[in-house]
């Protein structure tokens, strides 16, 4: 990436892409970077909804606005547009909330961490053989785990080189790694395309170990081309870190 007037343009590697457009996390966690760099001001990351508008790849350019900075809350929106025979095309559009913890009367938290050992880290694995960007993640699966649903994944999952990475940025970056669920239902793999995804950072402070995080994401619906998924992140100490939403277009 290089800075330019207005953000950032650079250029997505063939090694980064889901199909035909870049992997949804990384796209997201540049449109993050992007706003962090053009504005050094800002508080933490706590919500971030993403619309994938169209396929990205090859040279893209992201250009953060902000839209409020206010005392509490500020928002940020932060695009992305590739160059689609030499046109800038909208391909990515988010908006981020970022706020600093303050008091409250009100400490809540409700414990939904499944019942899973620490992950394997002899039996991790890398999936470049399926798609390009997943060889920069290790996977170590959980098996048989009381609960899970047909159209349910969880799984450890790690960034292979998470170096000098903001932890914001590297959890936009993993939190989009799973499969969409609903792929569970069928065997094989299909054609797929992330619509929305909304996130929320349940701290200013992610931490894990070793870089493992647990994701799961669990599809209550599944029907007529489409699906919806909610999904989590925990750390290695089962602190539930990310909760999101997503809605995927299924084409098989």
């Amino acid at each position: 990436m290089r800075e330019t007037e207005t953000g950032l343009d650079g250029h997505v590697p063939q090694e980064w892409l889901q199909g035909r457009t870049a992997y949804g996390g990384l796209s997201a966690a540049v449109a993050l970077h992007a706003a962090q760099q053009k504005l050094e001001t800002l508080p933490p990351l706590r919500s971030a909804q993403v619309a994938f508008v169209g396929p990205i790849a090859g040279d893209i350019r992201v250009e953060p606005v902000p839209l409020r900075i206010g005392r509490t809350a500020s928002f940020v929106q932060s695009d992305i547009h590739f160059d689609k025979d030499g046109d800038w095309t909208l391909g990515l559009k988010t908006l981020f909330v970022c706020m600093d913890e303050r008091e409250s009367a009100i400490d809540h938290v409700q414990a939904d961490y499944p019942p899973v050992p620490p992950p394997d880290i002899g039996k991790a694995t890398t999936r470049a053989t399926s798609l390009s960007f997943l060889q920069h993640f290790e996977f170590a699966d959980v098996k048989d785990v009381e609960g899970q649903g047909p159209a349910d994944y969880l799984r450890w999952i790690r960034l292979r080189d998470r170096a000098d990475i903001d932890p914001m940025v590297e959890l936009m970056l993993i939190a989009d790694a799973l499969p969409p669920a609903a792929m569970r239902l069928v065997d094989g793999f299909g054609p797929i395309s992330s619509i929305t995804w909304q996130v929320n950072i349940l701290t200013t402070t992610p931490q894990t170990d070793d870089g493992w995080w647990l994701l799961r994401s669990r599809s209550d619906y599944a029907r007529h081309g489409a699906s919806s998924q909610v999904m989590s992140v925990w750390n290695t100490r089962g602190e539930q870190i990310v909760t999101g939403m997503q809605g995927v277009a299924l084409f098989l």
